[in-house]
Order: C-alpha cells, then sequence, then structure tokens
C-alpha cells in the first residue's frame, strides 16, 4: 500500500495519471467498505493470507539465512499507510481525477477508524519486527491525513466532520513536537523517549508538517547528516541500537539519500543537491536500475533488485532539481528556502 501511494504521487507530478484511478477502483473493493478489511500489503494476486515461513533446507543469496516465504508484516499495524493513502486520493483530485461515489464514504470510514487508532504504537515504516513504538514519522503522517481529509473538504466540498478533524490534526501535531522532538539533543527522533535518529525524519518538511524554514527541521537535518550519513550515504538508522527485532548490520538504504538531497533541495543547498543526486546515479547497474540498499565498503549494491522505493525516490529528486515549482513544495504545501 505504501509503495504503491508514494508511485502514485511521483506519477501524478506530470498532472492526471490513469493508474491513480485504477489504483483507487481496487482501493474501494479491496477495503469492502470497512478500513478493518485493509492490509498494508497484499499478494501479487490480491492473496491477503500471507503467513510467513521459514525453509531451513535453503541457503539463501551468499548465504543469507533464513529464507522466508510470505511476509510476517502484512498484519502489522503500519499508522504511516493512513497518511500515504489520504495524501495520494488528495493529489490525485488536484490533478483531476474524477470523483468516484464510494471512494469519499470510504476515507469517511478511514478517518473515523484513524481517529480510533493514531495512539497506539506501531512497527513503522521499516516494518519492525521488534516491540511496536510511538514512532515519530508513523504519527506525523497520522497528522498527514486528517490534514489532507480538512483540505480535500475545504478544495472540493466533500462533506466530513471538520471541526473534529481540525481538533484531532492538532493535537497530533502538539503531541509530536512535544514528544517526538529531544530538547536534549535539539532535534526530532526516531520514537517517542528515545534519541535515536531515523532517516524518515527528512521527509518532515515533504509532507507539509513543519516548513523547511523551521529551526527544528534544520537541526533534524543536520543531525542525520552527523550520525546516519555514512561513507556519502544515508542509512535508515543505527540498527546495532535499535530493537528492530533483527541482528544489527545494513547497507545503505538508497531512498533514504534521495530524500536527504529533497531537502537540501527545500533548504535552498542545491549545489549539495545535484552532487547527492549524481553520486546515487553512478551506483545504477548496466541496464540503470538500482538495488535497495548499497554496501559503500564493498561498493556493490545489496538487498531487493530492483527496488520500486528507490526509483520512486530518483524520480522526485530529478524533479525537485529541475522544476521551479518542486513536487516536494506542492505535496507538503510549503515553500523551498530561495537562495539569492
Amino acid at each position: 500500500m505504501r509503495d504503491a501511494t508514494l508511485t502514485l504521487l511521483a506519477l501524478m507530478d506530470g498532472g492526471y495519471s490513469e493508474e491513480a484511478s485504477d489504483w483507487r477502483d481496487w482501493l474501494v473493493r479491496a477495503a469492502a467498505g470497512s478500513p478493518d478489511q485493509l492490509q498494508i500489503m497484499y499478494g501479487i494476486a490480491g492473496e491477503r493470507r500471507l503467513w510467513e515461513w521459514e525453509v531451513p533446507w535453503l541457503e539463501g543469496y551468499e548465504s543469507s539465512k533464513p529464507v522466508r516465504i510470505g511476509n510476517a508484516a502484512h498484519a502489522q499495524l503500519q499508522l504511516d499507510v493512513f497518511g500515504e493513502m489520504m495524501d495520494a486520493l488528495y493529489h490525485g483530485r488536484r490533478v483531476g481525477l474524477p470523483e468516484h461515489k464510494v471512494a469519499w464514504a470510504l476515507q469517511l470510514k478511514v478517518m473515523e477508524h484513524l481517529e480510533l487508532i493514531w495512539r497506539e504504537p506501531d512497527s513503522g515504516i521499516w516494518e519492525i519486527r521488534g516491540p511496536p513504538q510511538h514512532f515519530t514519522y508513523s504519527k506525523i503522517m497520522a497528522w498527514v491525513a486528517f490534514d489532507r481529509a480538512i483540505k480535500s473538504a475545504e478544495e472540493f466540498g466533500m462533506q466530513g466532520p471538520l471541526d473534529r478533524w481540525r481538533r484531532v490534526r492538532e493535537e497530533i501535531h502538539e503531541e509530536v513536537c512535544r514528544k517526538g522532538f529531544d530538547p536534549e539533543r535539539g532535534c526530532f527522533v526516531q520514537a517517542y523517549g528515545t534519541k535515536e535518529l531515523d532517516a524518515s525524519l527528512l521527509l518532515i518538511p515533504a509532507v507539509g508538517f513543519l516548513p523547511p524554514a523551521d529551526p527544528r527541521v534544520r537541526a533534524t537535518v543536520e543531525a542525520i547528516e552527523r550520525d546516519l550519513l555514512i561513507d556519502g550515504f544515508v542509512h535508515r538508522y543505527r540498527t546495532a541500537r535499535s530493537h528492530d527485532g533483527l541482528p544489527p548490520g545494513e547497507g545503505a538504504f538508497l531512498a533514504c539519500s534521495f530524500w536527504l538531497a529533497d531537502v537540501y533541495c527545500l533548504l535552498g543547498r542545491a549545489e549539495e543537491a545535484e552532487r547527492l543526486f549524481e553520486r546515487l546515479l553512478g551506483l545504477r547497474n548496466d541496464v540503470g536500475l538500482l538495488s535497495e540498499e548499497y554496501d559503500a565498503a564493498g561498493r556493490r549494491l545489496l538487498g531487493n533488485f530492483p527496488q520500486a522505493f528507490s526509483h520512486i525516490s530518483l524520480i522526485n529528486t530529478a524533479h525537485n532539481l529541475s522544476h521551479e515549482k518542486k513536487p516536494a513544495e506542492k505535496r507538503g504545501g510549503v515553500q523551498a528556502t530561495r537562495v539569492e
């Protein structure tokens, strides 16, 4: 669901997308009229049951045991998915996506559901296998869901409980700024009560939660540059210090480096954004494809290949660098810092 919505946001930058209409029709069918029926992922043929099991007799690529079939994450709560879904549908309307008689009714149900569950801990954008936490990015995207529901009503005449949505939006914003920001570190952190960083925090200005010029945004970017920018590429978080249920150690997650380039664009640091973008382009293989991660020490691509998340992020950064009105500005309704 997350990757689908982010793909649509990238495709819709050029205007109305037929894929967005098809995806919305599928979403209405998948939900069957109730947000409780929505999952964060489905099988390639629409399967809902993706029970995970290990295959001990297989070595895996370069002995990367355990080999797993299915994906246990299909049953996880990932709050950010609601924000990405509402964001994609809002921007679909902005580029001329025709109305669907059931879609808004489903969105109303989604918001009712999210209003009940947004305070719960979840597994987050990285689908952690450890205990659920109150991830800052998850709460921010819950704010995005309410913000886009409100804007859909205000801009397109959709009917909904605006006063209640505004109260919840304000409540989430206040909580994130109070619990997701660490005064000692002077920046936003991965989850409430921790001091760890997370590359997803680079998306704070892009989704419109705070403007790029906000000192808390700048301080968070600087902290990520110090702690997660390793050998020229951004890591998701420090795996050795996180309770994510996985052994420590991984490559740089390529989408995160594109996110840093996007933030550079919003901060008016265009030359740094271009240098980072060119560095990332240099990682592509002979047919121009990227994987999920990159091992800077071994100078090799790692993880799922090809990886949609990496290519979506490449498209967005290319547009942010080449368009006067940047997609990151349009998505979050923010203004990039202009450097004279």
